[in-house]
């Protein structure tokens, strides 16, 4: 069985949500999957910019999670 662990997540429009996950599963290398909403996000180009730095933190965030996350198995006990 797989453990996954939700890194981030958040609203990149006003319809559709992005989620960043870590995978680990038993017999496999670990892998970050990135849930895209299953349809174009649309956005008026006007409000491009908000919807791309919307991504940008929700990716940051998963980054900074993953980090914490790989730092926590990598201390001694």
């Amino acid at each position: 069985m797989s453990t996954i662990t939700t890194l981030a997540e958040g609203q990149i429009n006003a319809t559709d949500t992005l989620t960043v996950v870590l995978v680990r599963p038993k017999d496999m290398p670990p892998a970050v999957m990135i849930h895209w909403p299953d349809h174009p996000t649309v956005s008026p180009p006007l409000r491009f910019a908000e919807v791309a730095a919307a991504v940008c933190k929700i990716v940051a965030r998963a980054s900074t999670e993953m980090a914490r996350t790989l730092g926590k198995q990598r201390r001694p006990r």
